[in-house]
C-alpha cells in the first residue's frame, strides 16, 4: 500500500513538472536562437538565403565574383536606418547589396536585399575593399567592438554565402569577411 502511494507520488509531481516546464517553454518561444535553445520557430520564419538571393533583375552566373562581409559599425539597425545614419536620403542608395539585422531594428537574422541587388548593381568603391565591380558586399548589423554579431546573424551569413557561392561559383579564396564571422563555407563543386 505505501509502494503505491509513493508511485502515485512520484507520477503527480512528474506530471506537474512536466507541465510547468512545458509553460515555461511556450512563454520563452517567440526569442531568437541566440536567446537560448527554447525554440527555433522565429528562425524557421525568417525567409530563405535563396529567396534573398533572387533578384527582378535577370542574374548572369558570371556577373559576380567576390564576396565581402562587413560591419555597419551600428549597435542595430535595418536598412532605412542605416541609410540616414549615412546620410542617404534615400534606402536605395546604401552602399551594400544584402544587410543581416542583429533584432534591433530587424528581426535577428533577417537577410533584407538591397535595390542595388535586386537591380544587380555594382556597389561604389570604398577604399578599404576589393573595389572591383564583380564584389557583392554583405553588411552585417554590428559594430565589431562592442556589438558582435549574433548567432543567429553568424549562421545566416554562413547560409547566404553558401547559396551565393553556389550559384555564382564563388571561391572561398575570394570572400572577405571579419574573422569572428566563422569559417567560409566549402567551395561550390
Amino acid at each position: 500500500m505505501t509502494n503505491q502511494l509513493r508511485v502515485w507520488k512520484v507520477l503527480l509531481v512528474l506530471l506537474i513538472s512536466m507541465t510547468s516546464g512545458a509553460i515555461i517553454l511556450m512563454f520563452l518561444g517567440n526569442n531568437a536562437p541566440s536567446s537560448g535553445a527554447f525554440c527555433l520557430s522565429s528562425y524557421y520564419q525568417l525567409e530563405s538565403a535563396e529567396a534573398a538571393v533572387a533578384s527582378r533583375t535577370e542574374e548572369s552566373p558570371d556577373r559576380w565574383s567576390r564576396v565581402e562581409v562587413f560591419y555597419s559599425n551600428t549597435k542595430g539597425g535595418d536598412i532605412n536606418w542605416l541609410a540616414a545614419r549615412s546620410g542617404l536620403t534615400d534606402a536605395r542608395e546604401l552602399n551594400c547589396h544584402f544587410v543581416i539585422c542583429n533584432g534591433l531594428g530587424g528581426n535577428d537574422g533577417d537577410i533584407l536585399t538591397t535595390e542595388k541587388w535586386q537591380n544587380q548593381e555594382s556597389v561604389v568603391p570604398l577604399q578599404n575593399w576589393y573595389s572591383a565591380s564583380q564584389t557583392i558586399r554583405i553588411c552585417v548589423v554590428a559594430d565589431g567592438k562592442n556589438s558582435f554579431p549574433t548567432d543567429c546573424q553568424k549562421k545566416r551569413v554562413n547560409t547566404l554565402l553558401r547559396s551565393l557561392t553556389r550559384k555564382f561559383h564563388i571561391t572561398t579564396d575570394n570572400i572577405l569577411y571579419p574573422g569572428d564571422i566563422n569559417e567560409k563555407p566549402d567551395d561550390p563543386q
